[in-house]
C-alpha cells in the first residue's frame, strides 16, 4: 500500500504562486507514475499534471501548461507541483495520485492510490 499526503495549499491572490508537495510512504514510489488532479465544487475531478517514474516524461492539462510544473525527488519519495500565475479558476482541492506504471496516465481511473487533498484558493 502507498499512502500519499499533500501539503502546501492555501489562499493566494491572482498572479501569485504556490508549491504543492506530495509525500509518499508505505513503499517507495520510484517505479510509480505520479499525478496531480483537482476538483472544484460541483465539478468532476480533472487532470492537472503527471510525471513518469524517472521524471523524464511529463504531461499537463492545456489549462495549466506554461504555468504549472511537476517534478519529483525519488530520494525523498516526494512529488511537487509548482503553480505560478495562478488564476481564480485554479481554485480547487488538489489531489496527488500514484500508480505503478511506466507511462504517464492522465485519467482518474488509471490511478490506484490517492491522497486526501489540499485546498487551493485563488482570490481575484
Amino acid at each position: 500500500q502507498v499512502q500519499l499526503v499533500e501539503s502546501g495549499g492555501g489562499l493566494v491572490q491572482a498572479g501569485g504562486s504556490l508549491r504543492l508537495s506530495c509525500a509518499a510512504s508505505g513503499r517507495t514510489v520510484s517505479t510509480y507514475a505520479m499525478g496531480w488532479f483537482r476538483q472544484a465544487p460541483g465539478k468532476e475531478r480533472e487532470f492537472v499534471a503527471a510525471i513518469s517514474w524517472s521524471g523524464g516524461s511529463t504531461d499537463y492539462a492545456d489549462s495549466v501548461k506554461g504555468r504549472f510544473a511537476i517534478s519529483r525527488d525519488n530520494a525523498k519519495n516526494t512529488v511537487y507541483l509548482q503553480m505560478n500565475s495562478l488564476k481564480p479558476e485554479d481554485t480547487a482541492v488538489y489531489y496527488c495520485a500514484a500508480v505503478r506504471d511506466f507511462t504517464v496516465p492522465r485519467r482518474v481511473y488509471e490511478y490506484a492510490y490517492w491522497g486526501q487533498g489540499t485546498q487551493v484558493t485563488v482570490s481575484s
